[in-house]
Formats: structure tokens, C-alpha cells, sequence
């Protein structure tokens, strides 16, 4: 039996690949790798996807067997030991949900995150308490602790946008007239808001667009979805799409293309980033008016 654990971190994801591919160069089915430590068929595919911990003996045994030259193996090893380490988002685990846990690893090592928001203003340029408004609808509807565990989770994440090191992710949000309109707790609370997107966009590091509702119909009216972009070689563009209770990760290089290519057509559709940000101011006014 293997052992639970939780959301991978992107460096657990990067040596299961690494694994996995030299398991290919050297010949070897899973299931013949599996026949040399003893184990399940599934326990090597789920070693390989960072589904289940990756032990130290396990891995200089296939690494042996795969013909990993000495100076590989040690390398690998040393990257495993570091990859041990639990990522920071781990001490909330009471508050998040592990389908998530992905999302926020994902997010952590991205070099650039472009996404679609059709609803309300996306996680990371979210007030304390315009989080708490939206966190606070969520089903099943969390308890008072749990909730204030997801807005410091939430909060928490915001950071990578102002971080010195590692340098802090390109952050290319577009969202729909929807996420200004539409009242998210108290007038003040969405008067806070927008005065913080505001704040947000002259960040160097963020692009923010708005689709208004005279731009008409997008490529992206299907929901909302996230790009993920890495400078890791083995890591290639991952999207992510989430519904009420879970998200859907893929890499498949022409269903990434397809969503990259939403994303270009809707940055077209959406007014400029100087337009974009008086839209916002004028929907402000219109809240003191």
C-alpha cells in the first residue's frame, strides 16, 4: 500500500517526469520497473505523476536499474531530499481541499499566470474581505474557522506578486464587466475592491483587461481557466479549469494552444490596460455617486 500525501510541489512534479523518462530511455514498462522493487504496476505510474512520496531507496534502486550514470543518481537524490521540504500552503491543510493544493503549488513556481475570471475578481487581487464575502457563499458552507483559514490561505498567496526572490510571476488577468458589476458583500466592500485592482495593475509584473459587456461575445464565455508557464524544461504549459468542487489540470500541447489562443483573442476583445483601468475608476465613481 502507498502512502497518502499531500499536493505535490512543482519540484516533487519535476523528478516524477525526470523518473519517468529515463524509465522510457532505458526500455523499461512500468510494470517491469515495478517487478524490480517489488510493487504495484500502479505505485510506480503514481511515483511517476508525484500522486504518492517518492522514497529515497526506491528511487537510487530504479535509478540504478535505469542505468543512471553515479553523477545523475546523486543529483537526483539531492533534489529529492530537497524536494521534501513541505511547500508553505501545507500548513493549511485543514482549509484546503487537495485538488486545490495543485493550484496553489502550480501557481508558487509559475514564471507567468494568465487567466479568465467571468465571475468575480481572481483570488489574487482579491481584498481580505471581498475574499471573505466570496469564500463565504462556497458550498458546503465552511464554519467560521475554516472560512478564516481560507482568507489567510488567500491572502497568504498574494504574496508571490510582490516577492523579491524568486522574482515574482507575470500576472495577466482578463475578466468580464461581471466582476466589477456585480456586488460582492457591501458597497464599501466593492468600493475597497476596485480601489485595490486599481492599486494592483500599476504593479509592473500585472496586466489586467477588462471584456466589457459592449465587446459581446469571447472565446473564453465558457468559464473560467488558468495558464500556467514555467522555465522548468521538464514542466510545459499547464491549464487549469475548476468547477464546484474540483479542477482539471492538463498539458496536452494542442489543448494548452487552444486556451492560449482564447487568451490572445480575448486580450483583443478587451479594452487596453490604460482603458481598462479608467473603466474601472468610472465603475468606482458610480459607487459614490
Amino acid at each position: 500500500m502507498t502512502e497518502p500525501k499531500s499536493a505535490p510541489t512543482v519540484l516533487q512534479i519535476v523528478l516524477g517526469r525526470r523518473l519517468a523518462a529515463l524509465r522510457d530511455a532505458a526500455g523499461l514498462t512500468a510494470a517491469q520497473a515495478a517487478n524490480c522493487l517489488r510493487i504495484a504496476q500502479t505505485t510506480v505510474t503514481r511515483m511517476e505523476k508525484a500522486e504518492t512520496s517518492l522514497k529515497f531507496a526506491n528511487a537510487k534502486t530504479l535509478l540504478e536499474v535505469y542505468g543512471a550514470g553515479q553523477a545523475e543518481i546523486d543529483e537526483f537524490l539531492g533534489l529529492l531530499d530537497k524536494a521534501s521540504d513541505p511547500g508553505w500552503w501545507q500548513g493549511f491543510r485543514d482549509a484546503l481541499p487537495n485538488w486545490f493544493g495543485v493550484y496553489v503549488s502550480l501557481e508558487d513556481s509559475a514564471t507567468q499566470i494568465r487567466l479568465y475570471e467571468p465571475q468575480v475578481v481572481p483570488g489574487l487581487l482579491q481584498t481580505e474581505d471581498y475574499a471573505r464575502a466570496v469564500l463565504k457563499v462556497g458550498l458546503p458552507r465552511p464554519t467560521t474557522d475554516v472560512l478564516e483559514r481560507r482568507v489567510s490561505l488567500r491572502t497568504a498567496r498574494q504574496d508571490l506578486l510582490n516577492r523579491p526572490k524568486p522574482a515574482p510571476p507575470q500576472l495577466w488577468a482578463v475578466i468580464d464587466e461581471t466582476c466589477l458589476r456585480r456586488h460582492v458583500g457591501d458597497a464599501e466592500v466593492m468600493a475597497n475592491q476596485l480601489d485595490h485592482l486599481l492599486k494592483m495593475a500599476e504593479l509592473q509584473n500585472v496586466t489586467l483587461q477588462v471584456c466589457t459587456f459592449n465587446a459581446g461575445l469571447h472565446p473564453g464565455g465558457f468559464g473560467p481557466f488558468t495558464v500556467f508557464r514555467f522555465q522548468i524544461p521538464e514542466l510545459p504549459d499547464i491549464v487549469c479549469t475548476d468547477s464546484l468542487s474540483r479542477a482539471h489540470y492538463t498539458e496536452d500541447p494542442d489543448e494548452a494552444a487552444l486556451y492560449r489562443e482564447a487568451l490572445d483573442q480575448m486580450s483583443a476583445y478587451a479594452l487596453p490596460v490604460g482603458d481598462t483601468k479608467s473603466f474601472i475608476g468610472d465603475v468606482r465613481k458610480e459607487l459614490t455617486s
